[in-house]
């Protein structure tokens, strides 16, 4: 994995079984996977889905506060406000890229935290470290709440037990194939609108640390809920070039994908 070379604290243990990724008709979360096998697409393809009314539900939510900051689309389409259910995954991860445009990483990361913040009632923050200091319960109550509550941004996921400070917990999440970075296909995305944001937000405003650990070579991520995140300039991430292969705006001659600079 390129991203796991340097955090060495953190080990993962796959899961026994994989038949837990597939669709299964009477799970109370229903996997919304639309391929045959129930499972994401082979890696160059792009896996479908069945979202539905939930899953709508939050697209629209986080499109319709990210737009009021994305640059003009350029067909002219943002002119008219979409209604509550015109947005798809699609026209998400468009409102995500407008987003980016204009904006440094450390801009396009507060765009995240402003439009999260601006989703909590008024002192959410303070109530949530009361409710869940950074103790191991909390750590694997998150982790299990993460499965289904981030199953519409990120696709299928479960909870796998990793090694936190010598501990062994049920705080881990094992993303099989993330569903942002497969439609987008874009480092800087998965870095600046997702990954660190999310991981600030957790660590810093809620007082629960979460390091995310994303796998570029097969889209997969893990996330891990009591791990206190390594500064930006020891990321492995922030090495990574841009997957020119799918990246609409990939720069190929690069060494690092650009929208990582500062």
């Amino acid at each position: 994995m390129v991203a796991l070379s340097s955090l060495q604290v953190v080990q993962f243990r796959p899961p026994q079984d994989l038949s837990l990724h597939k669709c299964r008709p009477r799970s109370f979360i229903k996997c919304r996977i639309a391929e045959p096998t129930g499972e994401p697409a082979p890696l160059g393809q792009k896996t479908k889905y069945m979202d539905g009314f939930f899953e709508k539900a939050f697209m629209t939510l986080f499109a319709r506060k990210m737009e009021k900051f994305a640059a003009p689309a350029k067909n002219g389409s943002a002119s008219k406000e979409k209604g509550w259910f015109d947005y798809d995954y699609e026209s998400f991860v468009d409102v995500s890229k407008r987003v980016m445009q204009g904006r440094n990483r450390k801009q396009q990361q507060e765009v995240v935290r402003e439009v999260l913040l601006s989703m909590l009632p008024p002192g959410a923050p303070e109530q949530f470290k009361k409710l869940f200091p950074p103790t191991k319960w909390a750590a694997e109550f998150n982790a299990a709440l993460t499965v289904p509550f981030f199953q519409w941004l990120v696709g299928p996921s479960e909870v796998v037990e990793v090694e936190v400070n010598g501990e062994k917990q049920k705080s881990g999440v094992h993303i099989k194939k993330c569903r942002y970075l497969e439609n987008s296909g874009c480092v800087g995305m998965c870095v600046n609108m997702c990954k660190i944001p999310t991981q600030d937000f957790f660590t810093n405003e809620f007082g629960l640390p979460l390091t995310m650990i994303p796998n570029f070579e097969d889209m997969s991520c893990e996330m891990v809920y009591g791990q206190v995140p390594p500064p930006f300039e020891e990321d492995p991430v922030v090495k990574q070039p841009c997957l020119a292969n799918i990246c609409t705006i990939a720069s190929p001659n690069s060494s690092f994908c650009p929208k990582l600079e500062a």
